[in-house]
């Protein structure tokens, strides 16, 4: 398997630094061949794409890049967690979501024109990411046009899940956005005493679902004295997913 190199980002300029081991750019590059788009591709496509990675290592709350920014490459977690927010007109800040290993964001700029950022990207703890190229996938496509179709498959899966986001997101009621934020973290198939982790800070969490911080407290705060939910720290363990979703109904 071809090697990379890796990046340290120090605010928002990535700086190279020395090659990754090679056990750890395999368990890199294992994890990525896995993903959706790359998981399909002929091996020499998947050297070639590897040939123009960079891994990038970011510290806690460093940018990985800015809103309205040139959009040259997009990116695949390794470790850490990446959030993506927005200011909106007044500069408040919008929590849009938030990327864990195994996750690729900012793909769609490979058909944007202009191609620009529409958001910021921001590490929430120690963070890797490799960086892909877009003018580099680009080329891959234009060379492997039965790729292409695979591509636009991803695209339309994405598409989907953002139209759930938005159902969710139009639910005027800010307790029903909370409960159906925690259903969605609910593993498939799971009835009883699920324990489920918020990917995000609870004050985040708020952000994502456009309410304030003492609103996303109060509302928990009420599940937990109706024996819906028990809470330690950032673990939310729902007692009874059926029963806390009948009250979406």
């Amino acid at each position: 398997m071809a090697s990379f190199h890796a990046l340290s980002c120090i605010s928002d300029n990535p700086v190279l630094l020395e090659a990754v081991a090679a056990s750890e750019a395999d368990e890199a590059l294992d994890a990525l061949r896995q993903h959706p788009l790359f998981n399909k591709l002929q091996n020499e496509d998947f050297e070639y794409i590897v040939g123009h990675l960079r891994r990038i290592k970011l510290g806690h709350h460093q940018l990985l890049y800015r809103q309205d920014t040139v959009a040259q490459n997009f990116f695949f977690v390794v470790s850490g967690r990446v959030r993506l927010f927005r200011l909106d007109y007044t500069g408040v800040e919008r929590t849009l979501d938030s990327l864990g290993p195994g996750d690729c964001f900012a793909e769609v700029m490979i058909y944007a024109d202009p191609a620009q950022y529409a958001c910021y990207a921001e590490a929430l703890k120690q963070t890797e990411v490799l960086m892909i190229p877009i003018r580099a996938f680009r080329a891959l496509i234009a060379r492997q046009p039965a790729y292409a179709d695979l591509v636009m498959r991803h695209y339309a899966m994405r598409a989907v899940e953002r139209f759930h986001d938005l159902e969710i997101m139009t639910v005027q009621n800010a307790r029903d956005r909370l409960i159906r934020y925690l259903l969605d973290l609910v593993p498939a198939h799971r009835l009883k005493d699920v324990e489920v982790e918020l990917p995000l800070p609870k004050c985040l969490v708020a952000s994502r679902l456009a309410m304030q911080p003492e609103t996303f407290s109060r509302i928990l705060g009420e599940l937990k004295s109706n024996g819906l939910v028990r809470v330690n720290r950032s673990r939310v363990i729902i007692q009874d997913p059926g029963r806390l979703a009948q009250l979406t109904m």
